[in-house]
């Protein structure tokens, strides 16, 4: 009697186990979810990482008007919004993540 209860403890158990193995693998996991101040710094970076490779050898002088004042508010935007408020790890992760796939004529 006591080897059958020992039996149907030890299925409970590994029974509990696998379970909870499979609510965790089937469960998706949040960590990429970004904050909204994330998100934003995000964007910013990506739309100045496709100014800066559009012009990868150019002196700033050497940029357009337009191009120029865009970078510098990114930039500007970039140091206020970002650097300033967000810790350094998700700052090197949203540096990590930039959209490098685009084509030159969006």
């Amino acid at each position: 009697m006591p080897s059958i209860l020992l039996l149907a403890l030890g299925v409970g158990v590994a029974t509990a186990l696998l379970i909870s193995v499979v609510f965790h693998f089937l469960t998706p996991a949040d960590d990429s979810v970004l904050s909204p101040l994330e998100k934003n710094c995000q964007k910013i970076a990506n739309e100045g990482y496709k100014i800066h490779s559009i012009y990868p050898d150019s002196n700033p002088d050497d940029l357009p008007d337009d191009d120029l004042k865009r970078l510098l508010y990114l930039d500007d935007l970039w140091i206020k919004e970002c650097v300033a408020a967000l810790p350094a790890d998700s700052i090197f992760s949203i540096i990590n993540n930039v959209e490098r796939d685009f084509s030159y004529g969006e």
